[in-house]
């Protein structure tokens, strides 16, 4: 017997099964070899009508194979033009796309091969075992995707964004089914698997449009705490960057390009925007502590920190705000 339909038989049937199906093939087999012998006529009719029948069979199932994959090929072009009409992220057409085509494609396979009188059941067992069995030596594979999955429908982040995650944190280069792609500072390309990034904790950057900056700007004892929040304030407030609290917040999101849906999701939208702050924080053991606040587009953010760091540092010890340092003063005593 044929290993490769032996094969079939023991994925789909019993021994028994089996064994009664090549005593099967063994009489039909001579009962052909007797008729040939005895009425070669008959035989090569019967042949020949076979033959015919299954040529027939076979032409309509080429047919039918093409214009199925013509079908396919049409429902993909529409898919595509749905998902660039609507703008939908590349990374969830592509994977419907595939995954539809696949799909289509599997079903226009097994109605072919049905339609050349295949009984289809025992390759639908077949295919069935064969995927419980991948799926079993995949595990880590299919967790991967299910995770991959997960993260293309609640989006947590997308490509371009800057996240924190799995103790790696970059740009986002690409999302595709089984992993995401992660671009370092220091030009590294992490590969994250979906299914831990999927379970994680994803800090994502770039999540909201606006961002607040935090500096803590400690002085030496003895400065005028009031004039010191003011000086640091009139720093914050000459930075052009900062966003103060009559910011024009539609005239801000149309900047952003935010579109309303983003708007109207929830605490994706701020009324207003809260004016810088600043106040003591804490009293140390060598100096004093001053908190500032401040909010700026997202895109600003790095931008705006270091920039207002180095005017601290630099612009307050002329005013009389000095920083302190750990020391020690000693006094000598005469004796």
């Amino acid at each position: 017997m044929n290993p490769l339909l032996l094969i079939l038989l023991q994925a789909t049937l019993t021994p028994e099964q089996i064994e009664a199906k090549r005593d099967s093939i063994r009489a039909g087999a001579r009962m052909m070899i007797e008729t040939a012998k005895n009425d070669p006529h008959t035989f090569w009719l019967e042949v020949g009508e076979a033959a015919l029948q299954f040529g027939v069979k076979v032409l309509v199932a080429l047919l039918l194979f093409v214009i199925g994959l013509l079908l396919i090929r049409w429902m993909k072009n529409i898919l595509n033009k749905v998902f660039a009409r609507r703008k939908t992220e590349p990374t969830i057409a592509s994977f419907v796309s595939s995954f539809v085509t696949i799909s289509m494609t599997v079903l226009l396979v097994i109605i072919t091969v049905s339609t050349l009188g295949v009984n289809t059941t025992s390759l639908a067992a077949l295919l069935a075992a064969g995927g419980m069995a991948i799926g079993m030596a995949l595990s880590g594979t299919v967790q991967n995707f299910a995770g991959g999955i997960m993260l293309l429908a609640f989006k947590p982040f997308k490509a371009g964004d800057f996240i924190e995650a799995q103790g790696t944190s970059g740009k986002v280069i690409e999302v595709n089914i089984t992993a995401t792609k992660i671009l370092t500072l220091d030009n590294r390309v992490v590969i994250l698997p979906n299914g831990a990034l999927s379970n994680g904790v994803i800090n994502n950057f770039n999540g909201r449009p606006l961002r607040r900056v935090e500096w803590s700007v400690s002085v030496s004892y003895g400065v005028d705490a009031a004039k010191c929040k003011e000086a640091i304030l009139a720093i914050v407030n000459s930075e052009p960057r900062v966003l103060q609290s009559n910011t024009d917040m539609k005239k801000l999101y149309k900047e952003l390009n935010i579109s309303a849906f983003q708007l109207s999701t929830v605490n994706y939208r701020m009324e207003t925007i809260p004016a810088p702050f600043v106040a003591l924080k804490s009293l140390n053991e060598n100096d004093i502590t001053f908190v500032v606040r401040a909010w700026v587009r997202g895109g600003d953010y790095w931008d705006v920190f270091f920039a207002l760091q180095e005017r601290f540092y630099t612009e307050l010890p002329p005013q009389g705000f000095t920083f302190a340092y750990p020391h020690v003063d000693v006094t000598m005593l005469k004796s």
